[in-house]
């Protein structure tokens, strides 16, 4: 494991276009260089110290899942080779190597789509004030952590830097974008998360949620950003699965204890990590992907 991790990068001569929670990114020769740091955010807060490393993971991460859905829908991946990068990028080669990838360009969609099979999180909790989630109504009954009969369909907005994702409902996704777009991600979406699950309960991983973003090139609809991280979903080990309490997990659900634990309110600026709450965070997402593609 690596002593520091990668906290931003400035690559001179290429133009930054933004920095996200976790990637730098550059345009360059009409394509997009996404540069996964070691950030790690939690409740939308930046944390001061990085999980070195994790860069690589997710890279590694939304790499093996794009290749794994290319049949379902296409996605934005150019590639991970830095020798098939633009020139101006070698002389970074020691910064980008494992962490970065070269993407087509899209115009984003204005949702995040996310895909719940089992009740946890802002899930769990908005079933406990109405028995709903996103305005799909759920059986009574249910406990934390339970599975549902079939997965449900729960976009939210995407929020701008600073702001909070707020839960939208389907028609309010179909105002946005339209109700044939919305149908046909949707489609998408359920076909994505099903096999997901099929591969990761091969490796012993429950995949409780996921969420995914969708852009548009030349008229074709295509998933961009990450896919399948432990970033943006939910991942259970399935011999500790049990209803009716939190999971232990292989995603920052870890993290995210951890600071309730403190009782940091969730506001900047984000509390100092230990040294062991770093290192258990890298070996869980650093489990999860070797489950994956052992």
């Amino acid at each position: 494991m690596k002593n520091t991790g990668l906290i931003r990068t400035d690559l001179e001569g290429l133009k930054l276009l933004s920095r996200g929670k976790v990637r730098d990114i550059y345009e360059l020769n009409g394509c997009l260089l996404m540069v996964a740091t070691d950030r790690i955010s939690a409740f939308d807060v930046i944390m001061p110290d990085p999980v070195p490393g994790k860069g690589e993971i997710l890279t590694s991460t939304s790499a093996f899942w794009f290749e794994k859905m290319g049949d379902i829908i296409d996605n934005h991946l150019i590639s991970t080779d830095i020798d098939e990068f633009p020139e101006e990028c070698l002389p970074y080669r020691n910064v980008l190597q494992g962490r970065s990838m070269l993407v087509r360009k899209a115009g984003t969609l204005p949702v995040e789509c996310i895909v719940r099979g089992y009740l946890s999180g802002s899930g769990w909790e908005d079933y406990c004030r109405n028995k709903t989630v996103s305005g799909i109504r759920l059986p009574t009954g249910l406990k934390e952590s339970s599975r549902l009969s079939e997965p449900i369909f729960t976009p939210s907005t995407k929020a701008q830097e600073g702001d909070h994702d707020t839960p939208i409902t389907r028609e309010d996704m179909e105002d946005i974008i339209g109700c044939d777009l919305t149908s046909r991600i949707i489609e998408i979406c359920f076909d994505i998360y099903d096999r997901a699950l099929k591969i990761a309960g091969k490796g012993g991983i429950i995949i409780a949620d996921t969420k995914m973003e969708f852009g548009i090139v030349e008229d074709r609809l295509i998933l961009i950003d990450e896919l399948l991280t432990p970033d943006s979903s939910r991942f259970w080990p399935k011999d500790d699965y049990e209803e009716g309490r939190p999971q232990k997990s292989f995603d920052k659900q870890f993290l995210r204890d951890y600071l309730i634990s403190v009782k940091w309110d969730k506001t900047p600026p984000a509390p100092r990590l230990p040294a062991g709450i770093i290192k258990k965070t890298r070996e869980r997402y650093e489990e999860a992907l070797r489950r994956f593609i052992s």
